[in-house]
C-alpha cells in the first residue's frame, strides 16, 4: 500500500518531506479514510506516509485571549464530543463529533482529516462552517491561513496544496447570547453516512433571533449556507410559523442528487424536517438532548502519552518494535500493512478477527496505548514504540476476564466470530466505567456487529460483568 513510512519528529520535519516528495507523500494521523482509499486503489502514486501522531501538542483544544478557539491536528473527534470548552462554547460541533462512527473511530479519526477527506456528508464540516471557522496550512513556502468557506472546490477537492500540512483550526467561541444545534439524519443510529445534516446557530435576544446562520451537509457538492432561510429569521420571534417559514426556505437551498441511499425528492424534504426539529429545539431549550454528558469513549483511564518521540524511525529500514499483551515483539517484515495483518500474519495473533477490513464491524477491535481502535485501519507501523493488547492479553492464565466468563455464562457466545471484538469494546469500557448503565454499554458497543440473531445476551453479558468485576 505504501513503500515508506516515517514517524515524524516535528512539523518542519513533516514539510520537508511533502516538499519534496509533494504528491506521492502523504501526512496520517487517524487514517481511518486514508487506509480505505489506499486499500480500494483510489489513491494512486502514493509511496510514503509521514505519520504526526507523535509530534507534542497537536492534540490540544485551547482559547486564547480573542475568544478564538484552535483545534490541533490531532484532535479526534472523541477529544471534541468530551471536551468542556468544545461542549459549553461550540456545541454544535461536539455533537457533531459524537455522531461520528463509533468509539473505536472517533478514537482515531481527527477532525483536520474529516475537513481534508472533503465530502460534503462528513459531519464535521457542517459545523465548523457555520462557527466560522478557518484552516492554517503550512509548507516549506510559508504560512497562509483560509477561511472554511473558501477551502472548498468541489466533492472531495480543497485548494490545500500537496506540499502543505493542515496545522490549525480556529474559530470564535459562542458567545452567552448564541445557542446552536447540529442534527443528523442517517439510516441508522451509528456508523452511518449522513443522509442530510444541519448545524444551526442562533443570536437570540429573548424569543427574538438577532441573527442566524444554518449550514446544510450532504445535499450539494460542498456545505452550503441557507442564506434565504438565515435572512429571513433576522429580527423575527422563534414561533412556530416561523420556524415553519424558515425550514421550507432552508431546503430551497438544497440540491441533493438521486443515489442508493436516497431520493434527491426525499433529502430535500429531510432538510426541511431536520432544520425545522433544529429551530424548535433550540426554542424550547433542548438542543442538548440525546447528547450524554460523559459520553463513552472505549478510552482506559491509563493512557500512553502522545509526543516525546526522539528518532525519526523510517520503515521498512527499521524494525517495527513494540510491546504486545506486556511481551516485546520485533518484526522486520509487514511495515506496508495494516496492524491488523501485522498481529495475525506476523504476530500469529489469530484472535483478533478480520471482518470487514473497513472500520464497520468491529471485530478487529483492540487496544492502542490505552483506546480502543480498529486494527484494519491502523498502518502497522504505527504499532512502534506502542503498547498494544488484544483479545489474547485479557485472560491471566487459565483465568477469564470477567467479560469473557460472563459471555460464557450467559450464552454470549453465538457464531464466535464477532466475540473477541465485542469482548474488548466490554473490557475497556468497564475499565472506562465500572458499573455502566445500560445505554452506556449500548454507546460502547455501537461500533460492533453482530449477525447471528441480536444484542441482548450480549448485553447482559457485560452487565453481568460490571456486577462481579
Amino acid at each position: 500500500m505504501w513503500h515508506e513510512y516515517t514517524n515524524a519528529t516535528s512539523i518542519d520535519q513533516v514539510i520537508n518531506i511533502l516538499g519534496e516528495k509533494k504528491e506521492r507523500a502523504r501526512v496520517i494521523a487517524g487514517g481511518t479514510d486514508l487506509i480505505l482509499e489506499l486499500e480500494r486503489g483510489v489513491r494512486k502514486g502514493l509511496e510514503t506516509l509521514i505519520d504526526i501522531t507523535r509530534i507534542p501538542k497537536l492534540g490540544q483544544i485551547t482559547i486564547d485571549e480573542d475568544e478564538v478557539i484552535h483545534l490541533g491536528p490531532l484532535v479526534t473527534h472523541n477529544d471534541c464530543a468530551s471536551s468542556k470548552l468544545i461542549r459549553a462554547r461550540a456545541y454544535p460541533l461536539a455533537r457533531a463529533a459524537w455522531e461520528v462512527g463509533a468509539p473505536q473511530i472517533r478514537n482515531r479519526g481527527t477532525i483536520a482529516g474529516n475537513l481534508i477527506t472533503a465530502s460534503p456528508a462528513n459531519d464535521t464540516i457542517t459545523p465548523l462552517m457555520a462557527l466560522g471557522a478557518s484552516v492554517t496550512l503550512q509548507s516549506i513556502r510559508g504560512e497562509r491561513t483560509i477561511a472554511l468557506n473558501k477551502f472548498y472546490t468541489g466533492v472531495r477537492k480543497t485548494v490545500m496544496q500537496v506540499d502543505e500540512m493542515l496545522v490549525d483550526i480556529s474559530f470564535p467561541a459562542l458567545t452567552i447570547t448564541q445557542r446552536g444545534i447540529f442534527v443528523k439524519l442517517a439510516l441508522r443510529r451509528a456508523q452511518a453516512i449522513s443522509l442530510v445534516n444541519a448545524a444551526i446557530i442562533l443570536n437570540l435576544k429573548a424569543d427574538t433571533v438577532k441573527s442566524a446562520v444554518i449550514t446544510l451537509g450532504a445535499v450539494t457538492p460542498t456545505i452550503v449556507h441557507a442564506e434565504e432561510a438565515e435572512k429571513f429569521l433576522a429580527k423575527k420571534k422563534l414561533n412556530e410559523k416561523n420556524i415553519t417559514r424558515a425550514a421550507e426556505l432552508a431546503m430551497q437551498a438544497a440540491h441533493p442528487i438521486d443515489d442508493v441511499r436516497g431520493s434527491a425528492a426525499y433529502r430535500s424534504e429531510m432538510v426541511r424536517v431536520i432544520t425545522m426539529r433544529g429551530l424548535t429545539a433550540i426554542r424550547d431549550g433542548n438542543e442538548q438532548a440525546g447528547m450524554p454528558k460523559r459520553p463513552i469513549l472505549l478510552v482506559g483511564k491509563t493512557q500512553k502519552t502522545k509526543g516525546g518521540w526522539h528518532s525519526a524511525d523510517r520503515f521498512p529500514d527499521s524494525p517495527i518494535e513494540t510491546t504486545i499483551n506486556g511481551k516485546n515483539y520485533s518484526f522486520n517484515s509487514g511495515h506496508s500493512k495494516t496492524l491488523l495483518r501485522l498481529l495475525r500474519e506476523e504476530g500469529m495473533l489469530t484472535g483478533t478477527k478480520e471482518g470487514c477490513a473497513e472500520g464497520e464491524c468491529g471485530a478487529c477491535t483492540v487496544f492502542l496505548d490505552g483506546k480502543a481502535v480498529m486494527a484494519c485501519l491502523v498502518p502497522a507501523p504505527r504499532a512502534h514504540g506502542a503498547e498494544i493488547s488484544t483479545v489474547e492479553g485479557l485472560s491471566k492464565g487459565s483465568k477469564l476476564h470477567p467479560v469473557q466468563k460472563a459471555f460464557v455464562e450467559n450464552g454470549a457466545v453465538q457464531c464466535g466470530y464477532c466475540t473477541p471484538g465485542f469482548i474488548m469494546s466490554g473490557a475497556k469500557l468497564l475499565e472506562e466505567k465500572a458499573n455502566p448503565t445500560h445505554n452506556e454499554i449500548e454507546q460502547a458497543m455501537t461500533g460492533n456487529l453482530c449477525r447471528c440473531t441480536g444484542y441482548y445476551k450480549i448485553v447482559k453479558a457485560i452487565e453481568g460483568a460490571s456486577k462481579t468485576k
